[in-house]
């Protein structure tokens, strides 16, 4: 059976397709690593930082459906969209719908949160770009020397770093609330529209009727 009819017309570039499958694989790698404290979680967050880095380069300079002006629309426009998700009956968009598009932003600051949160946690311990040490080292130098990859269980919090620990928790666990959202809303989405969303990001065409955008 082949993936592509006669109707597909392409919409995502191989640059969104390889950023939104890496960056589902990375986050996962990073949220189950988390409770660790490992080497891998710290690798993860930096991946997953070049990744937001690039993904906000290519909303700029990339293909047309891959640019922010192309899905970021009005509240009046995201309001009549989820309206007529409620009545099962919305009009087609080629790129992001309006909920898409506001997902999508929404999913990129938290994670641009998230990372940021972690990397300053990670300098409150001595270690990364926001460290106050002279190091400069972007991985710990004890966790090099740690055949286990673990941070020094001896440290002892500070109440500085308490705090950020909690807000990175905080945006982490945003994140999975939002990725659930996100299923959802494809999984709506796919069935209202009579599109297969998930096959787009992996195929890079859609199988739409007539789209306004």
């Amino acid at each position: 059976m082949d993936l592509l009819n006669n109707n597909s017309k392409p919409v995502w570039d191989i640059g969104i397709r390889l950023f939104h499958w890496s960056l589902v694989l990375v986050f996962i790698i990073a949220y189950l690593s988390g409770d660790d404290d490992s080497n891998i979680h710290v690798y993860s967050g930096y991946i997953i930082l070049g990744l937001v880095t690039f993904r906000v380069i290519w909303g700029v300079i990339g293909s047309q459906h891959a640019r922010f002006k192309d899905f970021i629309y009005s509240p009046a426009e995201i309001i009549a969209h989820a309206k007529g998700l409620f009545r099962g009956k919305v009009t087609a968009y080629r790129g992001h719908n309006p909920l898409g598009g506001l997902m999508t932003i929404a999913l990129l600051f938290t994670l641009f949160l998230t990372v940021i949160s972690g990397l300053i946690v990670y300098g409150e311990e001595g270690y990364g770009p926001f460290s106050q040490s002279n190091t400069s080292y972007f991985i710990s130098s004890a966790n090099a020397s740690n055949p286990d990859g673990n941070n020094d269980k001896d440290h002892t919090d500070s109440d500085e770093e308490a705090w950020w620990e909690e807000i990175h928790e905080f945006f982490s666990n945003l994140m999975i609330l939002l990725i659930v959202f996100h299923i959802v809303g494809v999984i709506i989405s796919s069935k209202i529209e009579n599109e297969n969303l998930v096959k787009a990001m992996i195929t890079g065409y859609k199988e739409t009727p007539e789209q306004n955008k």
